[in-house]
């Protein structure tokens, strides 16, 4: 059996046993209320994306902290299955679940929670009213729109507006409304330009709004935004709820959005200094991952990763030497996959630890 490395309340930064994940908690709480206080006021409000933490306890302080809607999403029912264990009521399954085995786990799942899940055809609507008829239970159902990332959805307007008409007519299924993911076609730091963007994504769900509810069918939740456009979609009319996540524990991949503050990294120990200008830290793409390039050494711009393999990454260091022991921290290029390589997260407050959570979304890919 695997004994995790689990440090005590109150250890030094310095003292933890690496590579380690470390959250900076006065960060955590400064990315936290950037987006409860920008949706506290506002009519939409966010769905904090479970994906990105993968840990029930987050998903609590986010909820509690305000302006969501008090529910989550999950990428999958196994990750929603731990969110509803870990005390949320609310979740939308933001992947399309097609298998039978995953439908009755999502019927079960309904049982304990509102459950939502995301759907772009007929025939898995179909299949889901019909496992929900004989499990005795609802379950709500929003219609993707492909817009611009390529990847699940219905494909136009026409054929969403058509999908919900049918929906509509199913038992034990609900047509609670639309969802949409999207990505910038070239990220950029204008406001104005993600602004633009933003619009330009985010309208065909507007449109697709407007159309279904010309067929007398109410759309309660238009679920739809990342991070990246948390303040344009939420002065959206029409737009009732954000799937914000990265925001949370950040990545140099968002490093354009300055609202918010790298909070989740890899702390790592310099194992060796073989010559000048080079060192070796014991943290490697097994615990960091690479999928948006090597990470950043976090407030320290003299010094960067120039490989890795799976258990050590090389730090260039052309104009210093640094020392054997030494600690550094890694921001890496996509946290979420970062996320569900570790047991736990280690809160850390005034250089010492504060919190210890469990990864318990851990490994949940099915």
């Amino acid at each position: 059996m695997t004994i995790s490395y689990r440090p005590l309340i109150g250890t030094p930064m310095g003292d933890l046993d690496t590579p380690c994940l470390v959250v900076d908690m006065d960060n955590l709480d400064h990315n936290m209320s950037v987006m409860a206080d920008y949706y506290a006021t506002r009519n939409t409000k966010l769905r904090g994306h479970g994906k990105n933490h993968k840990t029930p306890a987050i998903a609590l302080r986010q909820i509690n902290r305000g302006g969501t809607v008090e529910g989550v999403c999950s990428a999958k029912v196994s990750e929603a299955e731990v969110m509803v264990h870990g005390g949320i009521k609310n979740v939308m399954i933001t992947s399309e679940i097609i298998a039978p085995l995953k439908i009755e786990r999502l019927c079960n799942l309904a049982k304990q929670a509102d459950i939502i899940v995301a759907c772009d055809n007929l025939d898995n609507a179909r299949n889901i009213s019909r496992s929900a008829v004989s499990h005795g239970v609802s379950i709500g159902i929003v219609v993707e729109l492909e817009t611009g990332l390529e990847r699940c959805g219905v494909q136009d307007i026409e054929s969403g507006v058509e999908l919900v008409k049918s929906i509509s007519g199913l038992p034990a299924v609900q047509f609670k409304g639309i969802m949409s993911h999207q990505m910038m076609s070239e990220v950029s730091s204008d406001k104005e330009d993600r602004i633009l963007e933003g619009k330009r994504l985010i309208q065909p769900m507007i449109d697709l709004r407007k159309a279904i509810e010309s067929e007398g069918i109410e759309v309660e939740i238009v679920s739809t935004g990342e991070t990246w456009s948390y303040d344009v979609a939420g002065d959206i009319d029409g737009v009732t709820e954000i799937q914000g996540g990265t925001y949370l524990l950040m990545e140099t991949a968002y490093d354009y959005m300055s609202d918010f503050q790298f909070a989740a990294s890899i702390l790592t120990t310099v194992i060796s200094a073989p010559r000048l200008g080079i060192a070796i830290g014991d943290a490697g793409t097994r615990c960091v991952g690479a999928i948006k390039g090597v990470p950043l050494v976090y407030q320290r711009p003299d010094i960067s990763v120039s490989g890795m393999d799976a258990d050590h990454c090389v730090f260039n260091t052309p104009n210093l030497q640094l020392s054997v022991g030494e600690q550094l921290r890694l921001i890496p290029g996509q946290q979420d996959a970062m996320i569900s390589r570790w047991d736990n997260i280690v809160g850390i407050r005034d250089q010492k630890v504060e919190i210890v959570w469990d990864i318990l979304a851990r490994g949940t890919h099915s």
